[in-house]
């Protein structure tokens, strides 16, 4: 099968050099940041790294999308994906805030981590073609993203002085972000991570490959609650001013803008490997598996740069708010439902804001007033874009029509999902896991199966062989690496769904607040207290 999938790669040339810098590269005038919301305009690429999140509940999103003509496109085609990577990130990032050498070497010792020299290879697997996202540390797509902003944060925080020299990170995880965040972060100097992830709700080995690392910047937290539960914890930590400035709070969830910006590499990567075998194909079409919807968004932003994109296809599971959205214009909250794609259960898509403020016309004034009411925070609100109340919004007709000009979606069971697994290993030797094969479900059931659609295979079948074993048997070895971890000693604490606990670990763990005292130092001495009178009174 490894033999096969081989044969079927289309590594460029010049796939293993890492030498970033391509030839004839040109200054672009710095790009701005500013909220969805309204509240920020003008901000530094660095300022929203390391903040994440705005001040005012909103993203963080660039005054202008950069683009590539048709020509500069092409001329892209034999570089390497670091090569790639500089050529779009060049874009975003002003060399006022990181020189080209500097951004040149963060962007190698991302990519250094990865297994493949061609980083995310592009493999046939029957009529489409699949993206493997899981050459990386943990084995899903997030390594890519988060490889890149450890560094990254890493690189800022080293220019700074005195109390602004740290940084304290808090993100939530509904299994691959947490242990991508960890194998980005551990290490790292001044610079401390907090993970919550939901108790029962990842994957036996997911936890694993979080609470196995060692390192002392590193701390798991199981929240008792679902992915929202922890996730919504993270959000009103940012959103306490006085804890966000104490701590000098920062994100890896894909709130955080640096992620989309590196995801977007990968989607001109396989365009050009595509379309290097394929050679009638001239525009590509991706479908993707997703919860937070950031990886789907960079490839709208790809597209929106020049890439030559087809459709843009949203996978779900049973946690469907996004199919639901693209069939009938409803973005509406649901019960979260278990399924054997945990990253995936999420009823809340976390980026899907960013997309909303592009297609409302970049206007935040339109598009808060719907997130608020939505959120619960502002009133029940119609106006030009839509109407918003209390866990719903829905946008006009013509807005949704203008929607599926880039996206097509549908919805996977579980039955679906486990019936795609085991067609595609025997029939064509290749496993996918279960969130990777909804992406092929949902271009089965849109009849867009052929050489012009990329499926994104998100995370390493391995991770999740409690499902994969239902239709497959016997299971492939683990990789060594995946296999590691299980027997290896579990660092994780349990805390409840509280903003207040969790502030007050983390407040405890960087030393900002003493820790309480153990419970043997309070009931050993009440024990001797006690014996002492028993001993006085039995006289």
């Amino acid at each position: 099968r490894t033999a096969r999938r081989d044969a079927r790669r289309g590594h460029p040339a010049c796939a293993t050099s890492y030498v970033c810098r391509p030839p004839h590269h040109t200054t672009m005038a710095p790009v701005r940041y500013r909220s969805t919301r309204g509240d920020v305009e003008g901000a530094s690429f660095e300022e929203v790294v390391l903040g994440g999140l705005a001040p005012d509940r909103g993203l963080y999103v660039p005054d202008s999308i950069p683009t590539f003509t048709a020509a500069e496109v092409e001329a892209m085609r034999n570089y390497t994906f670091p090569q790639i990577a500089f050529r779009i990130m060049s874009k975003y990032i002003p060399t006022e805030e990181v020189p080209a050498a500097d951004l040149e070497d963060i962007i190698n010792r991302s990519c250094t981590a990865f297994r493949d020299p061609g980083v995310t290879p592009v493999v046939k697997t029957g009529d489409c073609w699949t993206m493997e996202l899981f050459h990386g540390p943990t084995f899903a797509f997030k390594d890519v993203a988060l490889q890149f902003l450890g560094n990254l944060f890493e690189y800022f925080i080293d220019k700074k002085e005195g109390d602004a020299k740290r940084l304290t990170i808090m993100g939530a995880t509904s299994g691959d972000t947490g242990s991508a965040a960890i194998y980005g972060l551990r290490g790292k100097k001044n610079v401390h991570c907090f993970i919550l992830y939901p108790k029962g709700r990842v994957s036996l080995i997911q936890e694993q490959q979080m609470s196995t690392v060692p390192d002392s910047n590193i701390h798991c937290l199981r929240v008792e609650g679902t992915f929202d539960d922890a996730q919504d914890i993270v959000k009103a930590a940012f959103m306490d001013t006085e804890f966000r400035n104490k701590v000098r709070l920062g994100a890896v969830n894909s709130i955080n803008w640096a992620r989309v910006l590196a995801q977007m590499t990968y989607y001109f990567y396989s365009y050009y490997r595509v379309t290097d075998q394929a050679k009638g194909v001239k525009k590509v079409s991706f479908s993707v598996p997703t919860g937070n919807f950031g990886d789907i968004l960079a490839g709208f932003y790809a597209k929106k740069m020049g890439l030559p994109v087809g459709k843009l296809v949203v996978g779900t599971n049973e946690n469907d708010i996004l199919h639901r959205f693209f069939s009938s214009g409803e973005y509406a909250k649901e019960q979260i439902a278990t399924s054997i794609s945990p990253s995936m259960d999420i009823c809340v898509s976390s980026n899907f804001e960013r997309y909303l403020f592009h297609l409302f016309g970049d206007d935040p004034k339109k598009l808060r007033a719907l997130m608020e009411a939505f959120e619960g925070s502002g009133d029940p609100v119609t106006n030009s874009v839509g109407v918003g109340k209390s866990r719903s919004l829905k946008v006009t007709p013509q807005l949704l029509k203008k929607a599926r000009e880039d996206f097509l979606s549908e919805r996977s069971n579980t039955e679906e999902t486990l019936a795609l697994i085991k067609e595609y290993n025997e029939v064509h030797g290749y496993l996918y896991c279960p969130h990777s094969a909804i992406g092929v479900v949902a271009v089965n059931k849109l009849g867009l199966n052929n050489e012009s659609m990329v499926v994104l295979a998100t995370a390493h079948a391995g991770k999740f062989y409690d499902a994969v074993k239902r239709v497959v048997d016997p299971l492939p070895p683990l990789p060594p690496a995946l296999a590691a971890v299980q027997s290896l000693p579990m660092r994780k604490t349990d805390v409840p769904n509280s903003l207040k606990a969790c502030q007050n670990i983390v407040l405890q763990r960087i030393g900002l607040q003493k820790q309480p005292p153990s419970v043997l130092y309070i009931v050993v001495p009440l024990l001797v207290l006690a014996l002492g009178a028993a001993s006085f009174y039995s006289f």
